[in-house]
């Protein structure tokens, strides 16, 4: 062994003796070097265990296979680089065995899953049962329970039955709940089987005869009165007056299992004016209740809801479901449960001191605020006593457990990195991608300072006296609020946009089917029928402009594959592409869209039952055979851009691969890719290629002499070079297309062009400035087809949508950066990246090859022909290697599908990246102490959201604020933001979106939006008024429509919960704990990593002061930028997330507060408490000192 090798030994050797130290209290490293070296001789986990038992070494299984996890895990011999060169099938079964002991938690076996389509009325009426029951979960069962939904997961784990049927009988059998309600004999008191035991025993008839008469006096004998463990919400208790106070009267509740009292306010005792409490009720008088509002410990009742002769419920409304509210005609559709003590607006109930009360009041006098926003200025907050209740600080930290089915794999026990996706992070290309950052960086920053300056002038123009001395007038402002200039991104340019928009629709003469047949695949569709025909599996290889993408479907169901219950289903990484194509085949076929051809995206269906060919993304595939894994409904199954390899993708094809082809010999297969990729598919399927040529012109590829340090102001020089030096104007051809990374960067690179041309005036040739990306909307991305006018060129800035999505006729030169935006997921931070990072070989061929679509031309590549060769992957990293894996996991633990690790996966994830996906899933609740999927885990499975929008979903419906986060939920799964921010007008639309800005964030913000939207009748004219965009909201209207069947689906309530609307960021923080972060002295740290992030300017936070905050995800750009915020108490996380956070102790340092006590510095002359402030000053009384 080398060095290296050797300081990897010594910490091995050093990590064993503290694990045996930690289990028998024996410290030796000559013990652990023994004990590795046993490990070295024997063949297997259960050969380890005998070996250390033969001399004598009684060590627990749990340390045993601890030793194994890490021997296997750190020894250099089983590291990677350690592995002979040539490998047989034995080597690579030795090295599933070795990571099955070692990630035991990704080896579960699998199990199969009931058929979804077979219902059993007993178990939907045991699930309607369940549901009610978990609507009002316990907290004492809450508090008791560590991990989350510890009762939901026992359960879960006791019905993995065969029969529907018998799982769901014994699992209500086993609830307590279900035997107080229903009284079964078989389930409490005595059992059948200790009655006939007593029988063997003898003197059988005296003791039956004794049993008939017991039970006779049973049921003369009243009921035993049912209690329960916490007050529930809007039940009538019979009380006792306790105490009489002036502000009301304290009740003791009876039928709880443990005393507790509750507080009648004054005005709860009855309609109408009280002077004293002691007026109606007296001490020790007998009194009905109803619980209004549980908060905690304290309980707030109601007698004037309450008749107090029969204990009628005198004000049922607030605890009817949508559908009695219905059944008892009421005009609201969704029923609304608020507080009857709800304080501010957005539920903030922390108490004020003092000094903030009295100010409150004086602003209110003043006029500035309103009493109605603070209905409970008045009230003071009070025990039974009559003291001041303060409100307390909770210090909170995060547990130390793992979860007992991953115990020893997590990242506190192993070292675990994440993958790299750059090859060379010292080479050129990763320096120009940091210096390019600092660029645009600078730029802009430039334009805020121009903004500001700009502003500054207006202010000077205005006079602010004149606006507060007139009684009349409409706006007053202060000066601040005209010279600050909003920090915020950068205004979207305006376009400069061709006129003859008429004619994208006559780019050719030719007829359709005169289209059709000039592409190159034409020439070879009856080979590809016959290929198809004589194998179920054919891997295409077509390169690009073959037609591969629109023809193959076509030819399939022209040759009778379709039938009339049968379709053709084709699938694309991206939605648009998938837009696209349908559109251009229904063109092609003379079908009507959503007819015979059809597409399906994430919350947009436009099928029918006539459908044949239907175009969808690879994740609505992966979402159909999660509920029909044989795909009955399909004939053939169409692939393409496998190349680009995204999760779905890969996915879709371990499923083919390990199950529906097996269970379909009659299902056909196509698999479409780039050349580069094609030997790897072949070989993974064992299927032959159909090799189909493209029609492309030779590309002459340039390279940049030197690396640059701006590839964006590189890329900007590049164009109006060739604008002003490329000839062939007259024929309106010879376009430009620029690659970038993002819509930021595209937005700058189009307002930059737009000022240096203007700069040149105007006798320079016309250049026609476009922008796309996937957020821009249909029409203005309609407009990069459009030819350009004779005399005049135009030039499209694009992401990689442009590489294999789209195809641009009439282009002539590519300007190719060498970056694109690239999200990664770090298993250690617990977060996305989304970074710019160099592109692969295989992308900067594809970018090449969209010059020579239908002329030769140019591609221009800002970088060095070293860098290509060196810093350049030949094919990007798959996606599963480096995104997160919830929803991926979560999908094939539905579909029952547990061993990961045996998964035919094409590249197997990284083990630290299943492992963080399976405890972010524990901690949801969606899996159980096994690993096995719970009933909410299957239940969050069916939406086609994040598993943490899933379980905020599910949530809302037990917090009674479903509604409100329903709206919001479809705002967030929207892909684009609704606002817009022209660059004439930007300040004003910064206003108009201050308008919807609620304090507690950005969550509310959208429910403020939604519903102004709503109530103006969903009316275009209220979106331009407020620079909103009408598509994208009529987009999350549509996907609110399809979450909302979801729900009702699963019979979930969709209740509204009024201006209480803590709940709805209470409900999100169920799902988003992970995603908070906490003040700090410059920005904000994370409470998982404590990562420095900050607050994003367009938040509705930006600039305000929030302790502690949630946010939807990280953009990490110039800095870690948190987006979509909202304000959380400290308090909430570990009652909706227990198994995740705690609360510290109080009797001692959390862990925060020890990392951030001060140390004082060591004086080897001074006692131990010397430094002390009280020290000082004792020091000072006798002789002037600095406290004398």
């Amino acid at each position: 062994m080398d060095d290296l090798e050797n300081l990897e030994y010594l910490g091995l050797v050093s990590k064993i003796a503290s694990e045996i130290e930690n289990h028998i209290g024996v410290a030796d490293k000559t013990l652990a070097e023994f004990v590795i070296n046993t490990h070295a001789e024997a063949k297997g986990l259960t050969d380890f265990e005998t070996k250390l038992k033969d001399v004598g070494a009684e060590f627990p299984r749990s340390l045993v296979e601890s030793i194994d996890r890490l021997i296997l895990t750190l020894h250099p011999k089983y590291k990677k680089g350690a592995a002979p060169a040539v490998r047989d099938d034995d080597d690579d079964d030795d090295d599933k065995s070795r990571k099955a002991r070692v990630f035991r938690g990704l080896a579960i076996p699998d199990k199969e899953v009931d058929d979804p389509t077979m219902n059993n009325p007993l178990d939907d009426a045991f699930a309607e049962l369940e549901d009610l029951a978990t609507l009002a979960p316990s907290k004492s069962t809450q508090r008791r329970d560590k991990p989350a939904d510890r009762q939901e997961r026992s359960r879960d784990r006791r019905s993995r039955s065969r029969s529907p049927y018998e799982r769901s009988r014994k699992s209500h059998r086993q609830d307590r709940g279900y035997e107080m309600d229903f009284g079964d004999a078989d389930f409490r008191g005595e059992s059948r089987y200790s009655s006939r035991k007593r029988d063997r025993d003898g003197d059988t008839a005296y003791r039956s005869s004794k049993k008939i008469r017991s039970d006779d006096d049973e049921f003369r004998r009243p009921p035993t009165p049912e209690l329960d463990d916490e007050p529930v919400l809007y039940k009538i208790y019979d009380g006792r007056v306790k105490t009489i106070k002036d502000f009301g009267a304290f009740v003791f509740v009876e039928g709880l299992k443990r005393p507790q009292d509750g507080l009648v306010h004054v005005s709860q005792l009855t309609e109408g004016r009280v002077n004293h409490p002691s007026d109606l009720v007296s001490r020790g008088q007998p009194v009905k209740v109803k619980v209004i509002k549980v908060d905690g410990t304290k309980i707030s009742l109601s007698m004037k809801e309450v008749d107090q002769r029969t204990g009628h419920d005198l004000a049922p409304s607030a605890r009817i479901t949508g559908a009695n509210m219905q059944a008892l005609g009421t005009s609201s559709a969704v029923p609304v449960v608020e507080d009857a003590f709800s304080s501010r607006r957005n539920g903030m109930r922390k108490r004020m001191t003092s000094p903030e009360r009295w100010e409150i009041k004086q602003l209110i006098a003043s006029g500035v605020l309103q009493k109605k926003d603070y209905p409970d200025i008045d009230r003071d907050n009070v025990d039974e006593e009559g003291r001041f209740e303060e409100e307390e600080e909770v210090e909170i930290e995060l547990t130390e457990e793992e979860p007992i089915f991953l115990k020893g794999q997590t990242q506190k026990s192993l070292e675990l990195s994440p993958i790299r996706i750059v090859k060379n992070p010292e080479g050129s290309l990763a320096r120009g991608a940091q210096n390019s950052l600092q660029a645009a960086q600078e730029r802009r920053e430039l334009r805020q300072q121009e903004a500001q300056e700009k502003a500054a002038k207006e202010a000077e123009k205005v006079d602010l006296s004149s606006q507060w001395n007139d009684p009349l007038a409409k706006q007053r402002q202060f000066a601040s609020d005209i010279r600050n200039a909003r920090k915020d991104l950068p205004p979207e340019p305006v376009r400069k946009m061709p006129t003859n928009t008429r004619r994208v629709q006559n780019r050719t003469d030719l007829s359709m089917k005169e289209q059709r047949e000039s592409l190159p695949v034409f020439k070879f569709r009856s080979q590809f029928l016959e290929a198809i025909s004589a194998n179920q599996v054919l891997i295409v290889v077509g390169q690009t402009g073959s037609g591969k993408t629109t023809q193959l479907a076509q030819y399939l169901a022209e040759n009778g594959l379709t039938s009339e219950n049968t379709m053709i289903g084709c699938t694309q990484p991206r939605r648009i592409a998938a837009q696209n194509v349908a559109k251009r085949v229904a063109e092609e076929c003379g079908a009507v869209l959503g007819r015979e051809v059809g597409y399906t995206v994430r919350f947009d269906d436009k099928t029918s039952p006539d459908t044949k060919i239907k175009f969808m993304t690879d994740g609505i595939l992966l979402t159909e055979m999660l509920a029909d894994p044989m795909l009955s409904r399909y004939s053939a199954i169409l692939i393409d851009e496998a190349h680009e390899r995204t999760i779905s993708t890969d996915v879709i094809m371990g499923l083919f691969k390990s199950k529906t082809l097996k269970l379909r010999p009659d299902l056909k297969l196509i698999v479409t890719s780039a050349t580069l990729d094609s030997a790897s598919f072949s070989k993974y399927y064992n299927a032959p290629e159909f090799h189909i040529p493209g029609r492309t012109f030779p590309v002459e590829i340039m390279y940049s002499r030197e690396p640059c340090d701006d590839y964006l102001e590189e890329a900007l020089t590049t164009v109006i070079a060739t604008h002003l030096e490329e000839g062939g104007l007259e024929g309106g051809g010879g376009d430009i297309l620029v690659f970038l990374t993002g819509e930021e960067e595209i937005n700058t690179g189009c307002q930059i062009l737009e000022e240096r041309m203007k700069a040149l005036g105007d006798g320079v040739p016309e250049l026609i400035i476009l922008p796309l990306y996937a957020a821009l909307p249909e029409d203005l991305q309609a407009r990069v087809f459009i030819p350009a006018p004779p005399g005049s060129r135009k030039v499209i800035l694009s992401t990689n949508i442009a590489e294999t999505s789209l195809t641009i006729d009439g282009v002539f030169v590519v300007i190719d950066s060498g970056m694109e935006k690239t999200s990664s997921f770090d298993p250690r931070l617990q977060m996305d990246r989304l970074q710019v990072t160099p592109i692969s070989q295989a992308s900067a061929k594809q970018r090449a090859g969209r010059a020579g679509r239908t002329r030769a031309g140019r591609c221009l590549r800002l970088y060095t022909e070293a860098a290509y060769e060196g810093e350049m992957t030949k094919s990007a990293v798959p996606d599963i290697q480096r995104a997160n894996l919830s929803s991926t996991i979560l999908t094939l633990k539905a579909m029952g599908i547990n061993d990961l690790l045996n998964f035919p996966f094409l590249d197997p994830p990284p083990a630290a990246t299943m492992l963080q996906a399976l405890e972010e899933l524990y901690n949801l609740g969606f899996l159980d102490d096994d690993g096995f999927l719970t009933r909410s885990g299957r239940r969050s499975s069916a939406y086609p959201t994040s598993p943490a929008l899933a379980k905020t979903l599910i949530k809302s419906a037990e917090m009674q604020c479903s509604d409100e986060v329903l709206t919001i939920a479809s705002m967030i799964s929207g892909t684009d933001s609704v606002f817009y921010r022209p660059r004439d007008k930007a300040e004003e639309a910064n206003k108009r979106k201050a308008r919807f800005n609620d304090s507690t964030g950005d969550h509310l913000t959208y429910l403020n939006v939604y519903r102004a939207w709503q109530k103006s009748g969903f009316a275009d004219q209220f979106c331009h008024e407020n620079f909103i965009k009408p598509r994208n909201l009529r987009s999350v209207q549509n996907i609110r429509k399809q979450l909302l069947e979801i729900m009702q689906r699963q019979k979930l309530p969709i209740v509204s919960c009024g201006s209480d609307t803590t709940r709805v960021r209470k409900a999100f923080a169920s799902g988003y704990f992970r995603n908070t972060a906490r003040k700090d002295q410059e920005g904000y740290k994370t409470l998982v990593e404590g990562t420095p992030v900050y607050l994003h300017p367009g938040s509705a936070l930006f600039g305000k002061n929030a302790e502690m905050i949630m946010y939807l995800s990280i953009l990490d750009t110039s800095k870690e930028w948190m987006t979509l915020c909202s304000v959380i108490e400290p308090k909430w996380l570990p009652e909706v997330a227990p198994s995740f956070f705690k609360v510290a102790p109080k009797n001692q340092l959390s862990k925060r507060q020890k990392a951030e006590r001060i140390q004082p510095l060591h004086n080897r002359f001074a006692g131990e408490d010397d430094w002390r402030l009280s020290a000082q000053k004792r020091a000072g009384r006798g002789g002037g000192g600095t406290w004398g």
